[in-house]
């Protein structure tokens, strides 16, 4: 997984995130002080130098947002990162949080999010259509759609049908936002296909120059290397062995019914060692591509410089 995001779109506007504005925000002492001064105050709504749990909702909300995560409210499965994101405040209870807890939690929250980044860059694109007409217009554009209809497997699918499928196999290195539609039923021969595709393909490039869409693109290659480091690490294998008797103490796997702690660890250092293998030979790419209506930085309030 060593190989970040690649800037693929020509035009329009490319962001990096990669961790590095809240690396810097969080080693500048006075500056991070500063902002974590501003943020308490906002929160403290009563003034008496401690936040209740009430008053640190927002503070979860924005986390959970600059996490990516949906609304509190609306699955349970993020509720429940929400419920453990305000306990790293608490600690699990009910008492109010100073001043100084508060800067502590927040700065782990922080270097954590940014160690992500650092790990798995996320490229915010602004597509605005001007790549998918030079798309269109080039020598290219022929021959890659051929290639993209003999590929599409709709034995009584309708031209909207091949035309949709042929949307979602195009990707941001072609200017094209994730998933799209048309809306017109007529028999597909490839003749037809390419003719539609490009008015459509058109169409859609105009309304992108009307109204870009913002993207986050994320593109990973995973070779195995990320394994081979941690097999490498004896202070990293350690804390796995540790994981691992955790959770044998937790199934009873230690019994000598089943297979033995010993035998269990020494098993699963072979199978990493045999994916890693698999890997080096046979790397996968992994690409991301999701909507957003608004860049990132601005998702959530919680680095806005408008709060400070």
């Amino acid at each position: 997984m060593e190989e970040g995001p690649k800037s693929v779109i020509k035009s329009g506007e490319v962001e990096v995130m990669d961790g590095s504005d809240i690396m810097e925000l969080v080693e500048n002492d006075k500056v991070f002080s500063n902002f974590v001064d501003h943020k308490f105050r906002d929160l403290d709504r009563d003034c008496d130098g401690h936040l209740s749990v009430k008053e640190l909702q927002p503070a979860v909300a924005d986390i959970g947002a600059a996490l990516g995560l949906p609304a509190q409210g609306t699955s349970a499965d993020s509720d429940h990162i929400y419920a453990e994101v305000l306990s790293e405040f608490t600690h699990g209870k009910d008492g109010k949080v100073s001043k100084t807890e508060f800067k502590k939690v927040l700065s782990d929250f922080l270097i954590g999010m940014a160690a992500g980044l650092k790990r798995d860059p996320i490229v915010i694109l602004r597509i605005d259509g001007e790549d998918l007409l030079e798309f269109i217009d080039g020598p290219s554009f022929e021959p890659e759609m051929m290639s993209i209809f003999s590929e599409i497997d709709l034995p009584n699918g309708s031209l909207t049908d091949y035309i949709n499928k042929a949307f979602e196999k195009l990707t941001v290195d072609k200017g094209m936002p994730p998933s799209c539609g048309v809306g017109q039923d007529q028999p597909v021969s490839q003749d037809t296909f390419l003719v539609e595709f490009r008015k459509v393909a058109e169409t859609v490039a105009q309304r992108l120059k009307e109204q870009p869409v913002i993207v986050a693109h994320s593109e990973n290659t995973f070779d195995g290397t990320g394994i081979r480091r941690l097999l490498s690490n004896k202070f990293e294998l350690e804390k796995m062995d540790q994981v691992i008797g955790e959770s044998c103490k937790m199934f009873d796997m230690d019994d000598g019914k089943l297979v033995k702690e010993e035998e269990f660890k020494k098993l699963l250092v072979e199978l990493l060692g045999s994916i890693m293998l698999q890997l080096e030979g046979n790397p996968i790419s992994v690409s991301t591509n999701s909507v957003v209506h608004e860049p990132l930085t601005s998702a959530s309030t919680l680095l806005q410089p408008s709060s400070m």
